[in-house]
Protein backbone atom coordinates (compact mmCIF):
# COMPACT_ATOMS: atom_id res chain seq x y z
CA UNK A 1 0.00 0.00 0.00
CA UNK A 2 1.55 3.60 -0.81
CA UNK A 3 -0.20 6.92 -0.58
CA UNK A 4 0.94 8.38 -4.14
CA UNK A 5 3.53 11.02 -2.72
CA UNK A 6 6.71 10.73 -4.75
CA UNK A 7 9.79 10.29 -2.59
CA UNK A 8 12.75 10.47 -5.35
CA UNK A 9 13.05 9.84 -8.86
CA UNK A 10 15.24 6.90 -11.09
CA UNK A 11 16.37 6.05 -14.22
CA UNK A 12 15.13 2.58 -15.46
CA UNK A 13 17.20 0.26 -17.43
CA UNK A 14 15.99 -2.98 -18.39
CA UNK A 15 17.88 -6.26 -17.51
CA UNK A 16 16.85 -8.79 -20.07
CA UNK A 17 13.35 -9.99 -20.39
CA UNK A 18 11.94 -9.49 -17.23
CA UNK A 19 14.37 -7.62 -14.76
CA UNK A 20 14.65 -4.23 -14.39
CA UNK A 21 17.65 -2.02 -12.49
CA UNK A 22 16.61 1.23 -10.88
CA UNK A 23 19.26 3.71 -9.85
CA UNK A 24 18.55 6.93 -7.65
CA UNK A 25 19.39 10.15 -10.10
CA UNK A 26 20.13 12.11 -7.10
CA UNK A 27 21.61 11.81 -3.35
CA UNK A 28 18.74 10.31 -1.16
CA UNK A 29 17.72 11.79 1.90
CA UNK A 30 14.33 9.88 2.38
CA UNK A 31 15.13 7.63 5.55
CA UNK A 32 12.56 5.09 4.24
CA UNK A 33 14.62 5.15 0.54
CA UNK A 34 17.74 4.94 2.89
CA UNK A 35 17.03 1.54 4.43
CA UNK A 36 15.24 -0.87 1.88
CA UNK A 37 16.01 -4.32 2.10
CA UNK A 38 15.46 -7.64 -0.31
CA UNK A 39 11.85 -8.09 -0.58
CA UNK A 40 10.68 -4.75 0.25
CA UNK A 41 7.54 -2.83 -2.10
CA UNK A 42 8.84 -0.07 -3.86
CA UNK A 43 6.10 1.53 -6.09
CA UNK A 44 7.90 2.62 -9.63
CA UNK A 45 5.75 5.06 -11.63
CA UNK A 46 2.93 3.61 -9.91
CA UNK A 47 3.80 0.02 -10.13
CA UNK A 48 4.60 -2.25 -7.00
CA UNK A 49 7.14 -3.95 -7.39
CA UNK A 50 9.30 -6.51 -5.24
CA UNK A 51 13.13 -5.75 -4.25
CA UNK A 52 15.39 -8.50 -5.70
CA UNK A 53 18.62 -7.23 -5.10
CA UNK A 54 20.21 -4.06 -3.53
CA UNK A 55 22.71 -2.01 -5.60
CA UNK A 56 24.92 1.09 -3.83
CA UNK A 57 23.06 3.54 -5.89
CA UNK A 58 19.64 1.58 -6.37
CA UNK A 59 17.89 -1.89 -6.74
CA UNK A 60 16.76 -4.89 -9.35
CA UNK A 61 13.65 -5.67 -9.44
CA UNK A 62 11.40 -9.12 -11.14
CA UNK A 63 9.02 -7.45 -13.62
CA UNK A 64 6.12 -10.22 -14.55
CA UNK A 65 4.61 -11.08 -18.40
CA UNK A 66 1.54 -9.67 -17.22
CA UNK A 67 2.79 -6.13 -15.24
CA UNK A 68 4.90 -5.39 -19.00
CA UNK A 69 1.75 -5.96 -21.18
CA UNK A 70 -0.45 -4.09 -18.61
CA UNK A 71 1.74 -1.02 -17.93
CA UNK A 72 4.19 1.51 -19.43
CA UNK A 73 6.94 -0.20 -17.87
CA UNK A 74 6.98 -2.33 -21.17
CA UNK A 75 7.50 1.21 -23.10
CA UNK A 76 9.86 3.11 -21.33
CA UNK A 77 13.19 3.88 -23.15
CA UNK A 78 16.79 3.16 -21.60
CA UNK A 79 17.25 5.58 -18.60
CA UNK A 80 14.17 7.08 -18.79
CA UNK A 81 12.93 8.93 -14.96
CA UNK A 82 10.37 7.03 -12.98
CA UNK A 83 8.42 8.02 -9.54
CA UNK A 84 9.79 6.17 -6.57
CA UNK A 85 8.07 5.57 -3.30
CA UNK A 86 7.96 3.01 -0.50
CA UNK A 87 5.36 1.04 1.02
CA UNK A 88 3.32 2.85 3.65
CA UNK A 89 4.02 2.07 6.88
CA UNK A 90 2.11 1.35 10.27
CA UNK A 91 1.69 5.01 11.90
CA UNK A 92 2.85 7.48 8.76
CA UNK A 93 1.01 10.06 7.26
CA UNK A 94 -1.37 9.58 4.90
CA UNK A 95 -0.54 12.61 2.81
CA UNK A 96 -2.57 11.43 -0.37
CA UNK A 97 -4.79 8.70 -1.00
CA UNK A 98 -4.78 4.70 -0.92
CA UNK A 99 -2.70 3.57 -3.59
CA UNK A 100 -2.31 -0.41 -3.98
CA UNK A 101 0.40 -0.07 -6.90
CA UNK A 102 -1.98 -2.27 -9.15
CA UNK A 103 -2.39 -0.30 -12.12
CA UNK A 104 -5.91 -0.77 -13.63
CA UNK A 105 -4.95 1.00 -17.57
CA UNK A 106 -2.57 3.02 -19.24
CA UNK A 107 -3.63 6.52 -20.74
CA UNK A 108 -1.71 9.64 -22.32
CA UNK A 109 -1.11 13.12 -22.18
CA UNK A 110 -3.54 15.24 -23.83
CA UNK A 111 -2.13 18.48 -23.09
CA UNK A 112 -0.22 20.60 -20.00
CA UNK A 113 -0.98 24.36 -19.73
CA UNK A 114 0.61 26.43 -16.95
CA UNK A 115 -1.38 29.06 -15.11
CA UNK A 116 -0.81 31.51 -12.37
CA UNK A 117 -0.69 28.95 -9.26
CA UNK A 118 -0.31 25.52 -11.59
CA UNK A 119 -0.43 23.41 -14.10
CA UNK A 120 -3.61 22.09 -16.02
CA UNK A 121 -2.65 18.54 -17.46
CA UNK A 122 -5.73 16.77 -19.55
CA UNK A 123 -5.12 12.85 -19.67
CA UNK A 124 -7.24 10.80 -21.99
CA UNK A 125 -7.93 6.85 -21.45
CA UNK A 126 -9.42 4.24 -23.56
CA UNK A 127 -9.32 1.31 -20.43
CA UNK A 128 -13.15 1.25 -19.12
CA UNK A 129 -11.27 -0.42 -15.97
CA UNK A 130 -10.11 3.06 -15.16
CA UNK A 131 -12.36 5.38 -16.92
CA UNK A 132 -15.49 3.79 -15.08
CA UNK A 133 -13.40 5.64 -11.42
CA UNK A 134 -13.08 8.74 -12.89
CA UNK A 135 -15.30 11.14 -11.14
CA UNK A 136 -14.83 14.98 -10.39
CA UNK A 137 -13.29 15.70 -6.94
CA UNK A 138 -12.55 12.21 -6.91
CA UNK A 139 -9.04 10.72 -6.61
CA UNK A 140 -6.38 9.18 -9.13
CA UNK A 141 -2.63 7.77 -9.18
CA UNK A 142 -1.18 9.17 -12.47
CA UNK A 143 2.19 7.55 -12.41
CA UNK A 144 1.79 6.85 -8.82
CA UNK A 145 1.49 10.49 -7.86
CA UNK A 146 -2.03 11.78 -6.36
CA UNK A 147 -4.01 13.48 -7.71
CA UNK A 148 -7.88 15.29 -7.33
CA UNK A 149 -9.75 15.44 -10.89
CA UNK A 150 -10.60 18.59 -11.67
CA UNK A 151 -13.11 18.17 -14.40
CA UNK A 152 -13.56 14.97 -16.03
CA UNK A 153 -16.02 13.92 -18.99
CA UNK A 154 -19.26 12.02 -18.22
CA UNK A 155 -17.98 8.51 -19.41
CA UNK A 156 -14.41 9.22 -17.62
CA UNK A 157 -12.41 8.60 -20.59
CA UNK A 158 -10.80 12.20 -20.70
CA UNK A 159 -9.95 14.13 -17.58
CA UNK A 160 -7.96 17.27 -16.34
CA UNK A 161 -5.73 17.58 -13.03
CA UNK A 162 -4.55 20.89 -11.55
CA UNK A 163 -0.83 20.21 -10.65
CA UNK A 164 0.91 22.52 -7.82
CA UNK A 165 4.81 23.54 -8.80
CA UNK A 166 6.34 21.37 -6.16
CA UNK A 167 4.91 18.28 -7.42
CA UNK A 168 5.06 19.02 -11.08
CA UNK A 169 8.89 19.58 -10.59
CA UNK A 170 9.78 16.90 -7.88
CA UNK A 171 8.33 14.06 -10.35
CA UNK A 172 8.52 13.19 -14.25
CA UNK A 173 5.28 15.02 -14.84
CA UNK A 174 7.52 17.77 -16.09
CA UNK A 175 9.05 15.74 -18.38
CA UNK A 176 6.00 14.31 -20.38
CA UNK A 177 4.82 15.39 -23.56
CA UNK A 178 1.45 15.56 -25.55
CA UNK A 179 1.04 11.84 -26.51
CA UNK A 180 3.26 10.76 -23.86
CA UNK A 181 1.73 6.90 -21.83
CA UNK A 182 0.88 7.17 -18.28
CA UNK A 183 -0.17 4.52 -15.88
CA UNK A 184 -3.30 5.23 -14.08
CA UNK A 185 -4.95 3.41 -11.01
CA UNK A 186 -8.10 4.22 -9.92
CA UNK A 187 -9.56 4.86 -6.21
CA UNK A 188 -9.68 1.38 -3.98
CA UNK A 189 -12.73 2.45 -2.11
CA UNK A 190 -14.44 3.45 -5.63
CA UNK A 191 -13.60 0.44 -6.34
CA UNK A 192 -15.38 -1.24 -3.17
CA UNK A 193 -17.95 0.85 -3.28
CA UNK A 194 -18.90 -0.17 -7.32
CA UNK A 195 -18.72 -3.67 -6.02
CA UNK A 196 -21.00 -3.14 -3.32
CA UNK A 197 -23.90 -1.24 -5.30
CA UNK A 198 -23.77 -3.39 -7.60
CA UNK A 199 -24.53 -6.86 -5.89
CA UNK A 200 -27.67 -8.52 -7.43
CA UNK A 201 -28.81 -11.73 -5.07
CA UNK A 202 -30.14 -13.00 -8.33
CA UNK A 203 -26.96 -13.47 -10.08
CA UNK A 204 -25.61 -15.56 -7.33
CA UNK A 205 -25.27 -19.01 -6.85
CA UNK A 206 -28.07 -20.98 -4.68
CA UNK A 207 -25.66 -21.18 -1.57
CA UNK A 208 -26.41 -17.73 -1.08
CA UNK A 209 -30.03 -17.75 -1.03
CA UNK A 210 -31.88 -17.65 2.46
CA UNK A 211 -33.33 -20.95 2.22
CA UNK A 212 -29.81 -22.48 1.88
CA UNK A 213 -28.20 -20.46 4.48
CA UNK A 214 -31.09 -21.61 7.08
CA UNK A 215 -30.39 -25.14 5.82
CA UNK A 216 -26.53 -24.35 7.05
CA UNK A 217 -27.27 -22.64 9.83
CA UNK A 218 -29.10 -25.17 10.95
CA UNK A 219 -27.40 -27.93 10.78
CA UNK A 220 -24.03 -26.34 11.62
CA UNK A 221 -25.21 -24.28 15.19
CA UNK A 222 -25.89 -26.15 17.95
CA UNK A 223 -29.14 -26.38 19.01
CA UNK A 224 -28.74 -24.85 22.35
CA UNK A 225 -27.40 -21.78 20.69
CA UNK A 226 -30.25 -21.47 17.90
CA UNK A 227 -32.68 -22.10 20.45
CA UNK A 228 -31.20 -19.11 22.37
CA UNK A 229 -31.07 -17.00 19.15
CA UNK A 230 -34.53 -17.85 18.44
CA UNK A 231 -35.81 -17.11 21.79
CA UNK A 232 -34.24 -13.66 21.67
CA UNK A 233 -35.43 -12.89 18.25
CA UNK A 234 -38.60 -13.13 19.80
CA UNK A 235 -38.11 -10.95 22.72
CA UNK A 236 -36.92 -8.03 20.49
CA UNK A 237 -40.02 -8.40 18.15
CA UNK A 238 -42.30 -8.53 21.37
CA UNK A 239 -40.18 -5.73 22.67
CA UNK A 240 -37.92 -4.17 20.87
CA UNK A 241 -34.17 -3.25 22.39
CA UNK A 242 -34.66 -1.81 25.55
CA UNK A 243 -31.95 -0.83 28.39
CA UNK A 244 -33.82 -3.61 30.07
CA UNK A 245 -33.52 -6.01 27.87
CA UNK A 246 -29.43 -4.95 27.37
CA UNK A 247 -29.25 -5.66 30.95
CA UNK A 248 -30.95 -8.99 30.89
CA UNK A 249 -29.05 -10.49 28.23
CA UNK A 250 -25.19 -9.03 29.76
CA UNK A 251 -24.65 -5.98 27.69
CA UNK A 252 -25.27 -3.15 30.21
Amino acid sequence: MFTGLIQALGTLQPIGAEQVRILWTSPITEPTLQDIARGDSIAVDGVCLTVTEILPQGFVATVSPETIARTTLGHQSNMSHVNLETSLRVGSKLGGHFVTGHVDGVGYLQSAAQTARSWEMEFTTASEAVARYIVPKGSIAINGISLTIAECSTDGRWFKVAVIPHTYTMTNLHELQPGSLVNLEGDILGKYVDKLISYRPDRDTESLHPESLQTFYSSSVPDSLSQANQTMGQTVSQTGITPEFLTEHGYL
